[in-house]
């Protein structure tokens, strides 16, 4: 081999690792390993046994090849996929995708009003030009944005339609308002063109953007047509097909944001409209109307296709549809028929519109939840059946009053215990609790007045109904202990210790008021001077009906064998030793004295005797 020749290959040799070696430190200060991670060893040859094919050399090569091989990427900011993914969702990628994006379409939408102003103020073009370049441009922009979107820039071209129309809005209301060159009647029907279009296009796309542009496009144009005249009819018309539309495409697409902007904009333009033009002589219209509503969006959230984040959470957006919206049209429709029928000198409206609502809402219970299409989580049911018997209630105070409101309300509570156990819903249970405390607080504050004819009076017997209503809650708790298969406590065992309990206070207030009024009204009605004797016979015979009471109340614990029965009246047999020992002594006489202590002393003694006797066996069981 020629000597010069091997020279000039390790002089090759040597350049050519000189090159690799910055070739790899440049792509190290990119973040960029060439290194493998288990390189295989590669047996070590002599450089003079290499056969060298007659080719260009390599060293010309690697001159005639870029700095940097075309086949690796270099990304510019970081070096993962999860980086780059991590800045998709930044403040600065919102800032610039979104943000500016909305800014931009609202400037482009000021400047195409001003520059119709400005058009208008310096007699460039007439009036059918100008609207005519506004229609032409719109259009435009819609078609281009087409021709974005095929090119996969799909927000963008959302953007751009929207942006499209909104030129298409202002040109049709400037050549109706400003131009006067069409009437109402074919601006408004353009318009609903312009909108349905839309709408069609974000179905066809599957875009909930652009039909969140098509319904802030559509609640536009009632007031971009108004000529401040009284439309009742063409604007509620308008609105409610607005309405059915967004109802249709809810429930072709899992679209839930759409509900509130249509149920938003119906109510400011209804509240809007009621503010400024409504007179009596209109409620029937308006009635029928605001009817439409009610239903459409009382009917809106079974057709939501709900989007579920996990296995079990509904995301957010659907959650305020399934709740929020349910609860705010129950409230502002039946505020809004309350207004209507409800004067002043018809006291019907109100009780028999809250009856009517909860026959609404107990019918929606009927009602298949989202049909074929999809099935509605458990809490609707549960808010239609929650707000049904909330109007029921409701209805009972605005009719009743005194003890018919009470009545009304234990009746109401022991009829949902008994719904409650037929469809074994914890849900209604608990607003049947709900029912029969607001029966038993009324119970004890509103009170008919007092009569001098002891038991046979409307306090006594308002008391009674109490007293059958909490018998009827314990008497079905105790049928549904043995089928108790609730996780986390035993509600049935509960709900019958509370209902004994109530009874028992029940019939010691309704015999205490009782033995009040009956003294109290000789006292006040007769001699002066039997003042005295009338206090200590109602004393004397407190204590009689506490020694009494106590006594029945044992003699039931140690028949049945319950121990709480048992505990309930040895605790009023302890009140009675203390009423004895403390006011008895001094208040009574020492005849009724006499009588007071032997009587009690001997349902002691007899209370004692049978515990001695230990006849349940309390001393080898706990009770």
């Amino acid at each position: 081999m020629d000597p010069n020749a091997s020279g000039s290959l390790d002089e090759q040799i040597a350049d050519l690792r000189s090159r690799v070696r910055l070739l790899e430190e440049a792509l190290k200060t990119h973040g960029i390993s060439l290194q493998t991670e288990n390189p295989a060893p590669q047996p070590a040859q002599p450089v003079a046994s290499a056969v060298l094919p007659p080719a260009p050399p390599p060293a010309a090569q690697i001159a005639a090849a870029p700095a940097f091989p075309q086949a690796v990427a270099i990304p510019r900011f970081g070096s993962s996929a999860a980086a780059s993914h991590k800045d998709k969702g930044s403040l600065e990628s919102r800032i610039g995708s979104q943000w500016f994006n909305r800014i931009g379409i609202l400037a482009v939408l000021i400047g195409m009003a001003w520059f119709l102003k400005f058009a208008i103020d310096n007699h460039w073009i007439g009036p059918l030009g100008r609207v005519l370049v506004g229609l032409i441009a719109g259009a435009g922009l819609i078609v281009w944005s087409e021709r974005i979107r095929s090119r996969g820039y799909s927000g963008f071209s959302y953007s751009l339609k929207a942006l499209g129309s909104g030129i298409l809005y202002l040109s049709l209301w400037a050549a109706f308002s400003l131009f006067h060159l069409i009437p109402a009647a074919v601006a408004f029907a353009a318009m609903i063109v312009v909108t349905a279009f839309n709408g069609y296009m974000s179905w066809s796309q599957d875009s909930e953007l652009l039909a969140l542009y098509a319904i802030v496009g559509g609640l536009s144009i009632p007031v971009l047509v108004s000529t401040g005249e009284n439309s009742e009819v063409t604007l509620f018309s308008y609105l409610l097909l607005l309405d059915i539309a967004v109802l249709v495409l809810v429930a072709l697409r899992p679209w839930s944001r759409l509900l509130f902007g249509a149920f938003t904009g119906t109510v400011l333009f209804v509240f809007g409209w009621w503010v400024t033009f409504y007179s009596p002589a209109q409620s029937g219209r308006t009635a029928f109307f605001v009817s439409c509503f009610f239903v459409v969006f009382a009917v809106a959230p079974g057709l939501v296709r709900v989007r579920f984040e996990d296995e079990t959470r509904v995301s957010g957006w659907d959650n305020l549809a399934l709740v929020l919206l349910p609860v705010s049209n129950a409230a502002l429709g039946f505020i809004a028929f309350y207004s209507i029928f409800d004067t002043s000198n018809s006291n019907w409206a109100g009780p028999w519109l809250a009856v009517g609502f909860a026959a609404f809402y107990l019918l929606l219970l009927r009602l298949p939840a989202g049909g074929r299409l999809h099935q509605t989580p458990p809490i609707l049911s549960a808010l239609h059946l929650t707000a049904a018997v909330v109007f029921l209630s409701i209805a009972i105070p605005l009719k009743a009053h005194g003890r018919w409101l009470t009545i009304g309300w234990l009746t109401e509570g022991t009829a949902l215990l008994w719904f409650s156990r037929r469809i074994n819903s914890p849900l209604l249970r608990g607003l049947a609790v709900i029912c029969l405390l607001l029966g038993l607080a009324a119970l004890l504050v509103v009170n008919p007045p007092a009569s001098t004819m002891p038991l046979l009076n409307e306090r006594f017997a308002t008391y009674c109904v109490g007293i059958a209503a909490f018998t009827l809650v314990f008497v079905m708790a105790r049928e549904e202990q043995s089928n108790e298969t609730e996780p986390g406590g035993q509600p049935w065992h509960t709900l019958a210790a509370a209902a004994v309990l109530v009874v028992n206070a029940l019939t010691l207030v309704a015999i205490g008021w009782e033995i009040h009024s009956f003294w109290w009204f000789r006292q006040w009605q007769g001699n002066w001077r039997l003042m005295h004797d009338y206090r200590m016979y109602a004393q004397f015979t407190y204590s009689a009906f506490f020694m009494a009471f106590g006594a029945i109340l044992l003699s039931v614990g140690f028949w049945r064998r319950s121990a709480y029965l048992r505990w309930q009246a040895l605790l009023l047999l302890a009140v009675a030793i203390g009423k004895v020992f403390l006011v008895d002594v001094s208040e009574l006489s020492q005849g009724y004295r006499i009588l007071s202590f032997i009587g009690l002393g001997a349902l002691l003694l007899g209370v004692s005797f049978v515990y001695q006797r230990d006849l349940l066996n309390l001393r080898g069981h706990a009770s």
